[in-house]
């Protein structure tokens, strides 16, 4: 069983637009919130973004505020990430996971989608 799916990355040049989708798991959606992290290889995770579970509160880290924008679809149980105006800074690789109090449930951690923003 594979509790959740990223897709989306890519390769694009800087100033251009990616959208990330999550396809997660019913019993894990409907009961969490849901956030998306990214790491680059030797360097910390990092948090990106967060979505409340009625999708109507989003938190972002100052970093991609007003670039990024996360969202979540009950139809599809899948969360987004629409990013535009990407930089190299982006270039990571990005994961989803449900969220709590005391950060990412590592317990339900993906593969992650590479993304990869040239100059």
């Amino acid at each position: 069983q594979v509790d959740l799916v990223e897709s989306g990355g890519g390769l694009v040049q800087a100033g251009g637009s990616l959208t990330l989708s999550c396809v997660v798991s019913e019993h894990i959606f409907s009961k969490y919130e849901m956030a998306w992290f990214r790491q680059a290889p030797g360097k910390e995770r990092e948090f990106v973004a967060a979505v409340s579970r009625n999708g109507r509160n989003a938190e972002y880290a100052d970093s991609v505020r007003g670039r990024f924008t996360i969202s979540r679809d009950y139809a599809k149980n899948t969360v987004f990430l629409q990013m535009r105006n990407l930089k190299p800074a982006d270039t990571s690789v990005y994961h989803c996971a449900p969220r709590d109090d005391f950060g990412p449930i590592l317990e339900y951690w993906g593969q992650g989608t590479q993304v990869t923003v040239s100059s």
